[in-house]
């Protein structure tokens, strides 16, 4: 059956970015396995991963909306093809097309215009013996946080039979593709082979929050720290750092450490959010219940009035 990735994501043919963005994040935390152990939301996560990668990409996007299910195999010149082969009467024309869960059931182009030019004998291959380019490929590539941040090489074994050595550059983002060029589908009629595209899914960490380049921490700390301030160490995904912790800090205040996010290796990258989270012991020794309420005595501080 032919794929409908905006229902795949449940939103409309004109939904913009930011909609498919939030659809994607909520179906890919319900349905990843990790959180979810139903034993079809793998292949829920994969259907809405695959969605999200197509209609994030505008060009991808474009291609999905004009070719359904053949759209990998369409040339990345087919918008110029097109353009070019317009006359100036015919430049607000749009392509027409209908298909199956196979292909092309019927295609029209613009009035006097040969389709097949236009888009340099795509459709040569069916039933006329051209040669066709291989399909673009795609594979998930599931990476920790850790692995995302520091970047480097993976060996990695794709279908049990392909095995490839693939540099990571530090501070992948979830959703980013790496290119292996040559590395897709062979083409037939000694047509050039398809890209196979790996697609970064960082998995779910309870340490970690990620919001674009963006890190967010939890940063546990004693009364004591809170109230009279204290430099203290944060485990981040490239190490341990030190923060300084204001005297008078009360949970839910955020520290910002810049540049202490996820790389970017073509630019800026991103910061790290602590947010301060105050423990108290479970069971406080004698010593300590004694200062505690010593402290509840003499204090005349009440955070319900303040």
């Amino acid at each position: 059956m032919a794929r409908d990735f905006y229902a795949t994501l449940g939103v409309g043919r004109d939904a913009g970015t930011e909609e498919i963005q939030r659809a994607y994040r909520k179906l890919a935390r319900e349905n990843h396995p990790d959180v979810n152990k139903d034993p079809k939301a793998e292949e829920r996560f994969k259907e809405v991963s695959e969605a999200y990668q197509v209609l994030s990409d505008p060009e991808q996007r474009r291609k999905y909306d004009r070719f359904g299910d053949d759209f990998r195999q369409v040339p990345d010149d087919w918008e110029q093809r097109v353009g070019a082969g317009t006359g100036a009467g015919q430049r607000g024309g749009r392509v027409r097309y209908s298909t199956s869960g196979s292909g092309f059931d019927g295609f029209e182009g613009f009035e006097g215009v040969d389709i097949e030019d236009l888009l340099g004998g795509f459709f040569a291959g069916r039933g006329r013996g051209g040669p066709v380019p291989g399909a673009d490929q795609e594979a998930e590539l599931e990476l920790t946080v850790e692995e995302a941040y520091r970047g480097g090489r993976r060996h990695l074994n794709i279908g049990g039979a392909r095995e490839y050595d693939v540099t990571i550059p530090p501070g992948v983002l979830d959703g980013q593709r790496i290119r292996l060029a040559g590395q897709g589908g062979r083409g037939a009629g000694n047509a050039a082979a398809g890209d196979l595209y790996l697609v970064v899914r960082i998995r779910p960490d309870r340490r970690y929050r990620l919001e674009g380049r963006d890190i967010h921490v939890e940063l546990p700390v004693t009364p004591s720290e809170a109230a009279l301030g204290a430099t203290v160490p944060i485990t981040t995904p490239g190490g341990e750092v030190k923060a300084r912790v204001v005297p008078g800090s009360s949970s839910g205040r955020r520290l910002r450490l810049r540049g202490e996010g996820m790389p970017n290796p073509k630019g800026k990258p991103g910061d790290l959010y602590a947010e301060v989270k105050i423990m108290v012991p479970k069971r406080p020794g004698k010593r300590e219940r004694e200062l505690y309420e010593e402290l509840a005595a003499v204090s005349d501080f009440d955070p319900r009035r303040t």
